[in-house]
């Protein structure tokens, strides 16, 4: 196996002041890390999933509790947008070679993904993935999360539910800015908005602090975990940031295409788990500055 690149000094200095530690839970091979008496948003039943040939998820046991803050970590090619996708029900427009077959179950607030309201769910996809000469207004892609269509015409009912969420993310002088003049953390903003604006209970982020600088990553944090106190929402966040890992979330998933480990932080991002995700991280060779993110 290739060894993949650490993703940031700070990435490795944290790996480096980590010690052993106790094995983590692992919903996968039957242990129950949550109290039966707590509600979930979201369970994974020997769930897999392959795309032709290519075997994107394998036997995925896992269950989140409501209102948990859950990081999903892992390499390249994990599977880690392919979770997401799942509990989305989008996995079928995933280009693929080969059809596309699932195995087990995945359920969202107890029911199968394409029968959860879309108002229950907020996804934050991918910047760097946007079109940004599209000829559109900041206000016009939060109201799109509002209709869960384009826009063409904005009403003033819809006009001001925008610029009130875009308050709630520091980004009401955005309103009328157009796409292709935001920076990437102001799209960031954008996009977190359109995901808020119907108050969802879940909410889906797939490596939002790419392309954001220091501070716009920390004002990003600030935002989700004032609207995780305000709503009681569950979060699920990809990051490749594992100090950001560390900090913001109450749970870590470990993921290589199967459940690696699943639990607190300081149990999950330990050398021993770590190493076994990435097959690298414990070798002075794999010390690379720029590229893994």
């Amino acid at each position: 196996m290739d060894d993949e690149p650490i993703g940031s000094t700070r990435e490795w200095l944290l790996f480096q002041t980590m010690g052993k530690c106790k094995p983590p839970l692992n919903l996968a091979s039957g242990d129950n890390l949550f109290s039966t008496a707590m509600a979930t948003a979201l369970e994974f039943n020997h769930y897999s999933i392959r795309f032709g040939d290519f075997q994107a998820l394998n036997e995925v046991s896992l269950r989140i509790e409501e209102g948990g803050f859950v990081a999903i970590v892992g390499p390249n090619g994990a599977g880690k947008s392919t979770l997401l996708k799942s509990i989305l029900g989008l996995t079928e427009g995933i280009q693929r070679d080969g059809r596309t077959q699932t195995f087990g179950r995945v359920q969202v607030f107890g029911k199968p993904p394409q029968a959860v309201s879309a108002g229950l769910v907020g996804y934050v996809p991918q910047v760097k993935g946007f079109d940004r000469s599209f000829p559109a207004l900041a206000v016009e892609v939060v109201v799109s999360g509002l209709r869960r269509s384009w826009p063409f015409r904005v009403s003033r009912q819809e006009y001001q539910q925008a610029q009130a969420i875009l308050e709630k993310v520091g980004a009401l002088h955005l309103a009328n800015r157009r796409l292709g003049r935001l920076s990437g953390g102001e799209l960031q903003r954008v996009y977190l908005a359109r995901a808020m604006i119907r108050e969802p209970k879940l909410l889906l982020l797939d490596e939002p602090a790419t392309g954001v600088d220091a501070v716009g990553e920390a004002d990003l944090y600030r935002h989700l975990e004032v609207y995780k106190t305000h709503s009681g929402a569950t979060i699920l966040m990809i990051t490749h940031d594992w100090e950001a890992a560390q900090h913001h979330a109450s749970e870590v998933l470990l993921l290589n295409r199967r459940v690696v480990a699943f639990g607190p932080p300081a149990q999950v991002l330990c050398h021993e788990c770590l190493a076994e995700a990435f097959g690298h991280v414990g070798h002075t060779h794999g010390l690379a500055m720029s590229g893994g993110r």
